[in-house]
C-alpha cells in the first residue's frame, strides 16, 4: 500500500501543545504517556515490546521504516505501543527480509500513528517538562479541544498495574534460541549445522531473491564439545515470569542451554516452587512496579526459600521492592539503544538498550543489597545484587544487543552461578548420604 499523505492527524499534549501531521496508521484516536526513544534502528522491536503498553512512542531518528517489517523481528505477538510518532516515513521501503511496509504493518495491527511533525521540538518539550500524557487523532473532522481533553483525561502510568494485562494467560514451554544467517553473501553457504542435520538451505542468491531462511544458532563453537544454543544443553530448569517478556530474553536463556517454562504474571510462588525449578527469572514489563503486589510477594517468597532470582527491567524493580527498597517515577525515563552503564565492580562501561520510566531509588537500598551498575547519563541505579542470596538484576535490556554484546553476559553469569550452586548442593547431599551410610556401618560393627 502506498503511503496516503492526504489523511490528517493531530498530536495533542496535556499542556495544550498541538502538532499537525499526516496519518500513517489507522484512523481513530489513542491516548497514553508520550515518551521519546533515541534508537536509530529497531522500530519493529519497539512497537512490539510489551513494556511500551499505554505509551505513545516518539522516535527521534528522522527516517523510520526504510527496511519495512517482517515476522521475525517482532518481540511479541502484537503491537503494544498506544501510538507512534515519527518525522518521516519513506514512500518506499527496501530490504530483502521485508514482508510489509511500516504503514501496512501499522494498519494490520490497528495502530494509530502520525508523521510529518517536528519531532525535535516535541523531544525538547518532553526532555524539559518530562513525559506528558498525549492524544493522537487521525482522520477527518479533528476536534483540537476534544483531543486536548482526551490527553488530560488519561490517568497516567503511576500506580497502574499493566503487567497482568500484557501477560500470557497460560504457562508454556519455550524452546527457541537465537538465530543467524548460515551463509556468506560473498561466497557459498558455510554452516556447521550441515554436519549434524540434513538441511535444505537455499543459496545466497536464492535468499537475495526473497526465499527466506531462518536457522537457529546451533553452530559448533571452537573448543566446544557440542553445539551452541538448544543443542548444547544442561540440566537447569528456569521459570520465567511473563510480565511482558520479550522473545529475545527467552532466546538468550535457551542459548545458555536451559529448559524454560514461562508462567503468567500472577502465578503464585507456591505453584512455581512445586515445579522444582533451579531458578526464577523476572521479566521486563510495563507500568508501575509498586502496583504489582502479587509479583513483589512472590519474589519475597523466592528469596526466603533461597531460590535463585534474576530480574530484568521491571523484574529489576520488583526485586528491589521485594528486598525493601522503593521505586520512583523518572522525569522522562530511559528509552534508547545508546545508554552507557558502568559495572561498579569492574568499572567497565557497557552500551545498553533501555526502556523504563521507573527506577529503584538507590538511597533506599537495605544493607544486604548492593548497587552493581549505574547509568552514566544521570547516575540512576542500573543493577543490584543481594549480598546473602543468589539474586541480582539489571535495569536495561541485555538481549537488546546495542553494544552489540556488551550486556548479554548477565544471562551467562546467572546460569553459571545457578549451575555452581546446584553442583555444590549435589556434592554436599552426596557427601551427607555417604556419611550417613558410613555411620550405619560403624554402628553395625559395634
Amino acid at each position: 500500500m502506498m503511503l496516503n499523505k492526504t489523511i490528517p492527524a493531530l498530536l495533542a499534549l496535556e499542556d495544550g501543545t498541538l502538532f499537525h501531521g499526516i496519518s500513517v496508521g489507522v484512523d481513530g484516536q489513542t491516548v497514553g504517556e508520550v515518551v521519546f526513544n533515541t534508537a536509530m534502528s529497531g522500530y519493529q522491536e519497539i512497537l512490539t515490546d510489551p513494556s511500551y503498553a499505554r505509551q505513545i512512542v516518539t522516535l527521534t531518528y528522522p527516517h523510520i521504516g526504510n527496511t519495512g517489517t517482517n515476522d521475525e523481528d517482532a518481540e511479541s505477538e502484537q503491537v503494544w505501543v498506544a501510538g507512534l510518532i515519527v518525522r518521516d516515513i519513506p514512500p518506499r521501503a527496501s530490504n530483502w527480509r521485508m514482508q510489509q511496509s511500516l504503514p501496512d504493518y501499522l494498519h494490520a495491527h490497528k495502530t494509530v500513528a502520525i508523521a510529518d511533525i517536528d519531532t525535535r521540538r516535541l523531544t525538547r518539550i518532553l526532555r524539559e517538562k518530562g513525559a506528558q500524557n498525549g492524544c493522537i487523532v487521525a482522520g477527518k473532522n479533528i476536534d483540537e479541544n476534544a483531543a486536548i481533553a482526551a490527553a488530560r483525561g488519561f490517568a497516567g502510568l503511576k500506580g497502574m498495574d499493566l503487567a497482568k494485562e500484557v501477560s500470557v494467560k497460560k504457562a508454556y514451554a519455550w524452546t527457541e534460541g537465537t538465530w543467524r544467517l548460515p551463509f556468506s553473501l560473498e561466497g557459498s553457504i558455510q554452516s556447521p549445522l550441515q554436519e549434524h542435520f540434513d538441511l535444505n538451505i537455499p543459496s545466497p542468491g536464492a535468499v537475495l531473491r526473497g526465499e527466506r531462511v531462518r536457522v537457529r544458532e546451533c553452530f559448533k563453537k571452537e573448543g566446544d564439545s557440542g553445539l551452541a544454543c538448544a543443542v548444547r544443553g544442561n540440566d537447569l530448569h528456569l521459570v520465567v515470569y511473563d510480565f511482558g517478556v520479550k522473545r529475545n530474553i527467552l532466546r538468550y536463556l535457551i542459548d545458555q542451554g536451559c529448559k524454560l517454562t514461562v508462567v503468567p504474571a500472577q502465578t503464585p510462588a507456591a505453584e512455581v516452587l512445586a515445579m522444582q525449578p533451579d531458578g526464577v527469572v523476572l521479566s521486563n514489563g510495563p507500568g508501575d512496579p509498586s502496583a504489582c503486589d502479587y509479583a513483589i510477594e512472590a519474589t519475597k517468597i523466592f528469596l526466603e526459600k533461597n531460590m535463585p532470582v534474576l530480574g530484568i527491567c521491571l523484574g529489576h524493580q520488583l526485586l528491589g521492592l521485594a528486598c525493601g527498597a522503593k521505586t520512583i517515577k523518572m522525569k522522562f525515563g530511559h528509552h534508547g539503544a545508546n545508554h552507557p552503564v558502568q559495572d561498579l565492580n569492574t568499572h567497565k562501561i557497557m552500551i545498553s538498550s533501555q526502556n523504563h520510566g521507573f527506577a529503584v531509588d538507590e538511597k533506599t537500598l537495605p544493607q544486604n543489597v548492593k548497587a552493581t551498575h549505574r547509568s552514566l547519563f544521570d547516575g540512576s541505579l542500573q543493577g543490584i545484587a543481594h549480598t546473602e542470596k543468589l539474586a541480582f538484576s539489571f535495569q536495561g535490556h541485555p538481549e537488546g544487543s546495542p553494544g552489540p554484546h556488551d550486556v548479554e553476559g548477565v544471562f551467562a553469569d546467572f546460569v553459571a552461578q545457578v549451575q555452581s550452586r546446584k553442583k555444590n548442593k549435589f556434592t554436599t547431599e552426596a557427601q551427607s548420604h555417604k556419611n550417613t551410610e558410613d555411620n550405619k556401618k560403624i554402628k553395625h560393627i559395634f
